[in-house]
């Protein structure tokens, strides 16, 4: 059995400093089911936490986030007005790709690999501004333009 904590702000547990002093007193049972969204509207260098978190990482969703920066700069990041209320919220929920480029995905995905997390990426649709099924379909789509298709391999120079 495992537990995995995602990360957010709503939780005892919403940054990877306080993830890994649970894991410390609690063991390897505890880890991360990592929400990339979450870190992107806190404002955490999503690469970073990947690497901080390394082999404590359990799971990972395929979610993105768009931080309004105009309504950031008069209201701040933590928001809790209605999701319809897109054009007022500090950030949204995005589909996959339209948050962050292919740039930002392609690291994201380099850096789960660098730490050895090579698994599932579980699509998550809370996208105020896609319909559900286009939204999923454009995340797969979107996704598979970046995933590596094979396992890691060794290298020339081993």
């Amino acid at each position: 059995m495992r537990l995995c904590f995602e990360m957010h702000p709503a939780d005892l547990i919403f940054q990877p400093s306080g993830l890994m002093r649970l894991r410390d007193a609690v063991g390897p049972v505890v880890g991360a089911n990592l929400d990339p969204s979450h870190l992107i509207w806190q404002g955490m260098d999503v690469r970073e936490v990947v690497l901080a978190l390394g082999e404590a990482i359990y799971h990972v969703h395929a979610k993105d986030s768009r931080v309004n920066p105009d309504v950031v700069r008069r209201e701040g990041i933590l928001d809790t007005k209605p999701w319809r209320e897109e054009r007022n919220r500090s950030w949204l929920f995005r589909t996959v790709g339209y948050g962050n480029d292919q740039i930002w995905w392609r690291d994201f995905v380099s850096a789960l690999r660098m730490v050895g997390y090579d698994s599932v990426l579980s699509i998550e649709h809370e996208d105020p501004l896609l319909d559900p099924l286009e939204g999923l379909e454009r995340a797969v789509e979107f996704l598979r333009s970046i995933l590596p298709e094979k396992p890691r391999a060794g290298l020339w120079f081993e």
